[in-house]
């Protein structure tokens, strides 16, 4: 009977694993509940979620619930999913909350048709658990009126993560997309040790860091984790709206460095087991494209994609009791998941 850590390694060493992720910053119990429903049908083996037990058990419901569905329509789920927790450092976007200062506001509204989450209702005061940090919404507002900023969501790690690993949760990702090398290697001291029997991911972008920075902290990392070590390559975080190959090209780029740097370069043999997920910006063209640059990875992390071709479902309040709905939102996901399996 293989371990759970054995079942993961083995999607990642096949390049079959595919995360999605339901947000970091995503509080909507209600939303993560069905999307982790949909695509569990759909052959997803892994959800990301905020770092917050009451979201981990909505995700472990949805996944009991997608098993009790699965004989009527007719699936079968051959790995039960895993749920990973995402906590970040501070001025990481994916844990961050939008703040509309009133006094500086004019209500312009420019700031509610773009946010993906509609987490800015007509109100003009930002829902926190609906909002995922994207910066959509500080994007289009006036520079002379500066009237959006952002607010840190803290999670008091060693306190959070172990109730998110009672709650069911069994890998943890730290977003660390940010400049301070030493308070990162600090965070992820605890994020090793909170879970020292499971794959524990760091999520790197390369907004604040050069090519050089970028593999220096994967090679700390490393030493800390060793083989449970996932780096998840961050092209253009939460920026999955279209479906083309340009949309994930970044991902791809993060993912060759390093391919190149870690598994092609024998000076670095001892690197060479590092795991590489595709994010920000992934969509339907993803592994095609890494497919055609041969850059090696060893699985999909979707987001903004993934939960945008289903979102006339999830926005449905009774769609878990509709049969036909709920077929229909499978087959699209299940499009989505099976895409990296045509393209190998």
């Amino acid at each position: 009977m293989k371990t759970r850590m054995e079942q993961m390694k083995e999607l990642l060493d096949n390049r079959t694993y595919f995360k999605l992720v339901c947000g970091a910053g995503n509080e909507d119990t209600e939303e993560v509940r069905r999307l982790s429903t949909i695509y569990t049908l759909a052959g997803s083996n892994g959800f990301d979620v905020s770092a917050n037990p009451k979201i981990v058990k909505a995700s472990m419901e949805a996944i009991d619930k997608a098993y009790e569905l699965a004989p009527k329509l007719g699936i079968e789920i051959p790995v039960r999913p895993f749920i990973t927790v995402s906590v970040g450092m501070p001025g990481d976007h994916h844990v961050r909350k939008a703040i509309i200062d009133p006094e500086k506001c004019v209500s312009c509204d420019l700031c509610i048709p773009v946010c993906p989450t509609d987490a800015i209702p007509k109100e003009l005061v930002v829902i926190p658990d609906l909002c995922i940090g994207c910066g959509h919404c500080s994007a289009v507002c006036p520079p002379r009126l500066d009237a959006i900023y952002y607010e840190h969501n803290d999670k008091a790690l060693r306190d959070i993560l172990p109730e998110c690993l009672e709650a069911g949760a069994e890998n943890i990702e730290l977003h660390a997309a940010v400049d301070d090398n030493d308070q990162i290697l600090e965070e992820w001291k605890i994020v090793s040790e909170c879970n020292p029997n499971n794959f524990i991911s760091m999520c790197l972008d390369r907004f604040h860091l050069s090519n050089f920075q970028l593999v220096e902290r994967i090679k700390k990392a490393k030493e800390i984790a060793g083989d449970r070590l996932i780096i998840q390559a961050d092209g253009i975080p939460m920026s999955g709206g279209q479906d083309n190959f340009n949309t994930t090209l970044q991902a791809i780029a993060i993912a060759d460095i390093i391919h190149k740097e870690f598994h092609e370069n024998k000076r670095n043999k001892k690197y060479k087991d590092i795991y590489v997920l595709l994010s920000g910006g992934t969509n339907s063209k993803t592994a095609e494209l890494a497919n055609i640059c041969d850059t090696n990875y060893h699985g999909l992390s979707l987001g903004t994609h993934a939960r945008k071709i289903v979102r006339e479902y999830t926005l449905t309040d009774d769609f878990l009791e509709h049969e036909l709905q709920m077929k229909n939102a499978i087959t699209i996901a299940k499009d989505l998941v099976t895409m990296a399996d045509r393209v190998q």
